[in-house]
């Protein structure tokens, strides 16, 4: 990989919105009214970066009374939620800022629905940064793990993957990026850098760090 990249593909909850922990307690209080005792910690192993579908199967297995369309219900309980305040990640407005300055094309990747990131993107006011560049799981056949919704946008930009950079804060998101052949840092501000560190290419914990490691060239211009 040369940088700067081509193309940056962010994720969206917990890399743009700092939803993640909001969603992972309505998450929690909801299984835990339907028998399944679960900690937050492991809210966060077992299903962050995947999909509510795969929250409803895993949860079901696990002995939760999940009633046929919990699916929906939770996603209502998710989104009211998620509508009364999110802020960005610390640092990813100045990050993109300094990608707009040095030319470098970006776009959201998320194996959450539209809806979704219709709420969390315009509630932190991100949403004008991603206009025609924001793509979900609903947009092409098989969420992440697979690689099918990065391969999508870098289509879309006519970008090769290899050119492409994914930032990821999830196991299944970065397997999906690696799985695109585009090189892939993961964010470790929540996730266990232990579980990120077997699949990504590159870690870091603080989104201010982003420019410097992407080489661009206006952060390059700042400190010299």
């Amino acid at each position: 990989m040369t940088f700067p990249p081509e193309l940056v593909l962010f994720d969206c909850d917990g890399v743009l919105v700092d939803s993640e922990r909001l969603t992972n307690q309505v998450i929690q209080r909801n299984l835990n009214a339907r028998g399944l005792s679960v900690p937050e910690e492991e809210i966060i192993t077992f299903f962050v970066g995947g999909t509510m579908q795969g929250v409803y199967e895993t949860a079901l297995a696990r002995g939760a009374q999940l009633e046929d369309h919990w699916v929906e219900h939770i996603y209502k309980e998710v989104f009211d939620t998620l509508a009364k305040g999110v802020a960005p990640i610390p640092g990813i407005v100045d990050v993109l800022d300094q990608l707009d300055q040095a030319a470098i094309p970006y776009a959201v990747c998320s194996n959450g629905p539209h809806a979704k990131m219709e709420i969390t993107l315009t509630g932190c006011g991100l949403k004008s940064r991603f206009e025609g560049r924001i793509y979900s799981r609903e947009d092409v056949p098989t969420p992440k793990p697979a690689p099918d919704i990065y391969l999508h946008a870098a289509r879309i930009a006519g970008v090769a993957p290899v050119r492409c950079v994914v930032i990821e804060d999830s196991p299944n998101g970065a397997t999906a990026g690696k799985a695109a052949g585009m090189y892939t840092l993961g964010y470790t501000a929540e996730m266990s850098a232990a579980r990120l560190a077997p699949i990504c290419d590159q870690l870091f914990e603080d989104m201010r760090a982003l420019p410097a490691i992407l080489k661009c060239p206006t952060h390059l211009r700042a400190v010299t």
